[in-house]
């Protein structure tokens, strides 16, 4: 097949969607690999790079869609490129068409096969596309709150560590996803306060778990996050439902809540955004401010640290990309989700049942439930290793990626409980 990579035009996108590695493997597989002159610069991956691995160096974006069968990007098509793209061709991007009418549209006018890199799921419930970029996001985050804390830039001038004798800044994460835990970790980091908010008790009981002190879990409803709303110098969005738009947690109402000067980090931005004044910004100009609330919603975060985010990305499509597919019903590398999942957070919860399928450990979200044996029906007595019924726990034989999280109540669990477990009579 032909594959293209054009450079990308968002505004201060500079990710690219290959890397030498990446082209070198899909050229070694028989595929012809066409790369736009100047696509990898603002990672800091020369054309001459590109070229000893195998790829062909076309001058233009109108040439490598012309001529490609796929096209590997980085962000959704601008209206610029949709007259581009031809019938049949495979698009393989981040889409994110819940909250953008307008793109899918013209993704069916062209009648083009979309691949959304965020609906790309794992045989065990993992989004391996979207959680590399996530953690970026995540990262970032902390970081850009406590930049627009500074005063000349309209923040509160409040140091996100403090100093001795004067407390530190107080930060609120919505959502313990992979967003939600690494921008706690790192403003819990810089010394700041933390709130991290949930609505899923497995989730939280793990990260009030790995996460520092300095980093309180609570259950999320309007209640508390009124009353942390009160509290933040800055709030941080890190909301998810698989494949839909955010919900709209804080109303402008809550912003009143609020005290000037305060940030706002929405990075569920390019799902719509977690908050009623969410609107999408660029890295040109990054912010605006709402009732005195200074609001960062830049839809490309991590495009600004591009050379990390690049690399961290093609990591994971590389080695399968271009492999011929599985026989039906045979185990696949991943999936395509077609449906939301109903979760309000990245914490791995499905509202199918788990116990006739693989999924992910709610808890940690790393390890894999293999299919051994047979697995439990819905309802079935279950009984730990000791022979005690009420607690349930993985068969040792079961457990692997090193998840030892599953010592729960059943309760817990409800719905999200992992197969693979010993049952009664096995």
């Amino acid at each position: 097949m032909i594959i293209g990579v054009p450079k990308e035009i968002k505004d201060n996108e500079n990710r690219v969607a290959a890397i030498p590695a990446g082209v070198q493997a899909l050229v070694s597989r028989g595929h012809k690999v066409l790369i736009q002159k100047g696509a990898g610069a603002g990672s800091g991956i020369r054309d001459q790079a590109f070229g000893a691995a195998g790829a062909k160096i076309v001058g233009t974006a109108r040439q490598v869609f012309k001529d490609a069968e796929i096209i590997l990007k980085v962000k959704e098509p601008l209206p610029a490129e949709y007259a581009l793209l031809h019938p049949d061709q495979i698009l393989f991007t981040y889409l994110h068409l819940a909250p953008d009418l307008e793109l899918a549209k013209a993704i069916l006018r062209r009648k083009i096969i979309g691949i959304a890199y965020e609906t790309v799921e794992t045989v065990d419930g993992r989004l391996p596309l979207l959680e590399p970029m996530s953690e970026v996001a995540g990262k970032i985050a902390a970081h850009i709150a406590a930049y627009y804390l500074a005063r000349p830039l309209g923040g509160r001038g409040v140091l996100m560590g403090g100093v001795p004798g004067v407390p530190p800044a107080t930060v609120v994460v919505l959502g313990g996803g992979i967003v939600g835990y690494n921008s706690a970790r790192v403003a819990a980091g810089m010394g700041a306060s933390v709130y991290l908010l949930d609505v899923n008790p497995v989730r939280l009981r793990y990260l009030d778990e790995v996460l520092p002190e300095n980093v309180v879990t609570l259950m999320s409803n309007r209640m508390s996050l009124e009353e942390c709303l009160r509290r933040a110098d800055a709030l941080i969005g890190a909301v998810l439902i698989h494949g839909a738009k955010a919900p709209r947690l804080v109303t402008r109402d809550m912003l009143k809540l609020m005290r000037p000067g305060a940030v706002i980090v929405d990075v569920a931005v390019d799902r719509g955004g977690c908050c009623e004044t969410t609107r999408p910004t660029t890295h040109s100009d990054p912010v605006y401010t709402v009732d005195g609330i200074i609001h960062y919603c830049v839809a490309n975060m991590p495009g600004a640290f591009a050379r990390t985010s690049t690399f961290a990305l093609t990591n994971r499509p590389s080695p399968t990309l271009g492999r011929s597919p599985t026989r039906a019903g045979s185990r696949q590398p991943g999936r395509i989700s077609r449906s939301p999942r109903a979760s309000t957070s990245s914490a791995g919860t499905s509202p199918t049942s788990p116990w006739r399928s693989p999924t992910t450990c709610p808890t940690c979200r790393g390890a894999r439930w293999p299919r051994r044996g047979r697995l439990p029906m819905e309802n079935e007595k279950l009984t730990t290793d000791n022979g005690q019924p009420g607690t349930i726990r993985p068969a040792r034989s079961t457990v692997r990626s090193g998840c030892f999280h599953a010592s729960l109540d059943v309760r817990s669990w409800g719905t999200t409980h992992p197969p693979g477990l010993r049952a009664l009579g096995d």
